[in-house]
């Protein structure tokens, strides 16, 4: 069933490939000399080309039903040509509307914008040898054709402007110009097209300035770069847009694996620059960056591949007794490193200013919690705004006795155990910073608490090792005199829980993390202000298994 299904996709695309030039030839001759005839053929040439666009659609669709993961960004590209084709169609059509608005046709042939389209065509001759050969270089030859045809648009648009200050034909230009402009958008699907090959070729979903990066950020590594022999195998995308890739590199016997980011050149240099103040201020901590490559606003980053889990799947699949061991590891590194970045300079980590700047996107997901004040049972209950406006006040008395050097996101994805070399690792470091050390602290565990886990045992798991970290950072706090720690952890949860609310569409979970952000801010602001500093956080209500 699978080959039939893919038969009649190649076939299917091999007559809309032929329909679209065919068209495109006939437009050709058709803005050279124009006429109704000719006209008239083009517009009702449509309806072929839409049924095989949408039989190559319905196939890919049923592919996709049973595909394995590594072919469906393969197919996704095949429905994105289809598609693509018969959008360049549509276009051509909207072309000879344009033409028959025109007073004195001759000018067509006189703006030349007949030779535009021989780039089109010769763009569309190349597809089918690229998706057969999987030839991302004839892919890249595709997508620079948009390029060309953005130049031409562009002397184009400069020239008619020139024409109209001199009040020559206005009509006539602008119909001129329209018509350029829907040649320069057929260079738009040959662009989308384009991307949609090398996605496919490569497994992930790139665009041209990524897939550059990809292929200099090879370069490096390998002396022939040659980018078709790399397997990518997508691991997740940030909450950014960053993609992250695990990417094996294969020459003879030999395999390098490396994890391949890419997305914005801002977030990714900012990832780069964290990545290497940790190598400066904590060596061995963080992974090595064996690639960074730049092209327009996109980056790549090649980063090393390290051994063991991340802390979320040892806390979802592995044992008690393995959680722990990962837990004790991970207070013992936390404690060498804050011990080591340790500055004694007081610092406040504004966890009520950071929650206020989110709160708009928590609302627009879970309206109903921005309701006002309410009575039960004859006792007045404070809004979240009210209890937040008073907090912003306490925590002007809160400051952490000293600053050291935070991760800044450490979810629970963001950190890595080696259970045979019993070392902990982070990544995603690009917020990393000399901080309140209980903003690492709430951040991790309110990540375990979100974990959407229905099975019971797992879930009281969860809420031991919340419980456990918990338990072992405050004895290193009270090591290190810090009074005011649980009073500072608790406004870190405060706004942990409530601004995580806005990445959850399960509203049981979302009201239970909102609601443990309310009574929190009730509990802490219950205590005068001479009793904060022994505010004790009540941390078996807030982790119940």
């Amino acid at each position: 069933m699978t080959k039939q299904l893919q038969r009649a996709i190649d076939d299917n695309l091999h007559f809309l490939v032929i329909e679209v030039a065919s068209q495109l030839a006939t437009l050709t001759h058709y803005l050279q000399q124009p006429s109704e005839t000719v006209g008239e053929a083009l517009l009702g040439r449509s309806g072929y080309g839409y049924n095989l666009k949408v039989r190559i659609q319905n196939h890919c669709l049923e592919l996709l039903k049973e595909s394995e993961a590594a072919n469906v960004h393969y197919w996704r590209g095949i429905e994105t040509v289809a598609s693509e084709l018969a959008q360049i169609t549509a276009l051509g059509r909207h072309i000879v509307h344009q033409v028959d608005h025109l007073q004195r046709p001759s000018q067509l042939k006189q703006s030349k914008l007949a030779q535009w389209l021989e780039i089109v065509q010769t763009a569309i001759a190349d597809i089918e040898p690229a998706l057969a050969q999987k030839n991302s270089r004839l892919a890249l030859k595709i997508g620079r054709s948009e390029a060309r045809l953005d130049r031409h648009y562009a002397r184009y648009w400069r020239q008619t402007l020139k024409q109209l200050q001199r009040g020559r034909a206005p009509e006539e230009r602008l119909l001129l110009l329209r018509i350029a402009q829907l040649i320069e958008q057929m260079g738009d699907s040959l662009l989308l097209m384009s991307e949609a090959i090398i996605s496919g070729n490569v497994g992930q979903p790139l665009d041209m300035e990524s897939f550059y990066s990809l292929q200099a950020s090879i370069e490096s590594l390998t002396e022939e770069g040659d980018a078709e022999s790399v397997s990518m195998r997508s691991i997740a995308e940030t909450r950014s847009g960053s993609g992250i890739s695990a990417l094996t590199l294969s020459r003879g016997e030999q395999q390098t694996t490396a994890i391949y980011k890419a997305g914005q050149k801002r977030k990714l240099k900012e990832e780069r620059e964290g990545v290497e103040s940790w190598h400066e201020i904590y060596p061995g901590l963080a992974p090595r960056i064996l690639s960074y490559k730049k092209r327009g606003e996109s980056a790549a980053l090649l980063i090393e591949h390290l051994a063991g889990e991340t802390f979320e799947r040892i806390v979802l699949h592995q044992s008690q007794a393995q959680i722990m061991t990962a837990l004790k590891y991970l207070n013992r590194t936390l404690s060498q490193v804050w011990l080591e970045t340790r500055r004694n300079q007081p610092i406040q980590a504004n966890h009520m200013a950071q929650l206020r700047q989110r709160l708009p996107d928590v609302y627009a997901i879970h309206p109903h919690f921005q309701n006002g004040s309410v009575t039960i049972g004859g006792s007045r209950l404070r809004s979240f705004e009210q209890l937040l406006q008073r907090a912003e006040e306490v925590e002007q008395q809160l400051i952490a006795p000293f600053s050291v050097y935070i991760h800044g996101d450490f979810n629970v994805d963001n950190v890595i155990f080696d259970p045979n070399e019993k070392r902990i690792n982070f990544i995603d470091l690009h917020r990393s910073c000399y901080m309140d050390y209980v903003q690492d602290i709430a951040v991790f565990m309110v990540s375990n608490y979100r974990l959407r886990i229905l099975d019971q045992q797992v879930r009281q798991r969860i809420m031991l090792l919340c419980r456990r970290f918990y338990q072992n950072r405050r004895q290193f706090a009270l090591k290190q005199r810090d009074k005011s720690f649980d009073a500072r952890l608790a406004l870190g949860l405060v706004r942990s829980f409530a601004t995580s609310t806005r990445f959850i569409l399960d509203q049981t979970l979302a009201e239970e993390m909102f609601y443990r952000s309310h009574y929190l801010l009730e509990q802490l602001l219950a205590a005068t202000p001479q009793r904060l500093k022994k505010f004790r956080l009540p941390i078996e209500a807030l982790f119940r298994g």
